[in-house]
């Protein structure tokens, strides 16, 4: 009789909380949906390729998931590349095939640097009854972002520090101010003269430390334990991870205002927090559909994981990320407008 009163009540108690039920009938289909939406895209990756000099035998020799681009120009392959965005370049000097690989990302380098010996093997053969020899090249590769070693993981590691910071300093903050609310300590604090600027600066100000320190321990345990290397300048990472912090903390009290206790808070996790992973850089974000890229464009860890990219993979400076600052420094902005406005309503004098 005690198990079935104990069953009943868990019953009731769930029904009654429509939030929570909401949660676990809709949120695994929002997710779910979305994953599919966003790796929705072609098999084959496209490979985006410039050449300069390079036999006609060897350009036929291409599969159609490579777009050829061909250059007469004496433009370096570096600049090339990044002029027109190409994930790799070929010229050939004589018997020497030299590639630079953009290597943004690894798995993209290394499919056509397993592809080329064999497209090599076939242009030669196409050769072989007009030459009566066979050519032979001698592969040289050259990169611009990281070298042969870089993996998939050295593109992830920036961003996984980004979602880090982002992911437990909104959870800590939102918890830290609604706990404030259910002990009275918010509404007492109200009652004082005290502005409501103050409060929110206040907040931010105090878990922002705490977010400074998270960040450095993070970047020197991966530094100097994991050995991964860092391109560009600390100073960056650390003024990026900040934006993040204080993006984070003006989210998550926000978001705080509309949870009633703790349960309710975490609630929130699987729709503010988990979808914006997908648009921070794990998944190439010009492989999605044009209104997937749009959705990404409101979501501040999009601008994050482009700019801690840029800075601790591909080594860039402040010319590079200043785009990526300043939508941070706008979404901590409106956001943090948004809570000094919302706590008008816990205001009692």
């Amino acid at each position: 009789m005690r198990y079935k009163a104990l069953v009943q009540r868990i019953l009731k108690e769930m029904i009654r909380d429509k939030r929570t039920l909401l949660l676990m009938m809709v949120a695994p289909l929002f997710i779910l949906t979305l994953m599919h939406v966003v790796f929705d895209h072609e098999t084959d990756t496209q490979l985006v390729v410039g050449y300069r000099q390079v036999p006609d035998s060897l350009i036929e020799q291409f599969p159609d998931t490579v777009t050829l681009t061909a250059f007469t120009t004496d433009t370096s392959a570096k600049k090339l590349i990044e002029q027109h965005q190409l994930d790799a370049f070929i010229e050939t000097t004589g018997t020497k095939l030299t590639v630079t690989y953009e290597n943004a990302d690894p798995n993209k380098s290394k499919q056509l640097a397993g592809l080329l010996p064999s497209l090599l093997m076939s242009s030669a053969m196409q050769n072989l009854p007009r030459t009566n020899e066979l050519p032979h090249y001698t592969i040289t590769n050259q990169y611009v972002y990281g070298n042969d070693d870089s993996d998939f993981f050295d593109t992830l590691f920036p961003i996984l520090i980004g979602f880090f910071v982002f992911f437990f300093v909104f959870l800590i903050s939102g918890i830290s101010l609604l706990r404030e609310r259910t002990k009275k300590t918010l509404e007492r604090l109200l009652a004082t003269p005290v502005k409501r600027s103050e409060i929110i600066f206040g907040y931010m100000t105090g878990y922002g430390l705490f977010a400074i320190v998270q960040t450095i321990l993070i970047v020197l345990y991966a530094t100097y334990i994991l050995d991964l290397t860092i391109a560009g300048e600390l100073i960056w990472v650390f003024v990026i991870n900040l934006l993040i912090a204080l993006v984070a903390l003006s989210m998550g009290l926000f978001v705080s205002t509309f949870a009633s206790s703790e349960f309710q808070m975490m609630q929130f996790i699987p729709l503010v927090v988990i979808p914006q992973i997908f648009f921070a850089g794990i998944i190439p974000i010009d492989t999605m559909a044009n209104w997937v890229q749009t959705v990404g464009k409101f979501l501040p860890l999009t601008y994050a994981g482009d700019a801690l990219t840029s800075v601790m993979f591909k080594g860039q400076g402040f010319d590079t990320i200043a785009g990526d600052l300043g939508m941070l420094m706008l979404f901590a902005l409106l956001f943090t407008l948004a809570n000094i406005l919302g706590l008008r309503k816990y205001r009692k004098v």
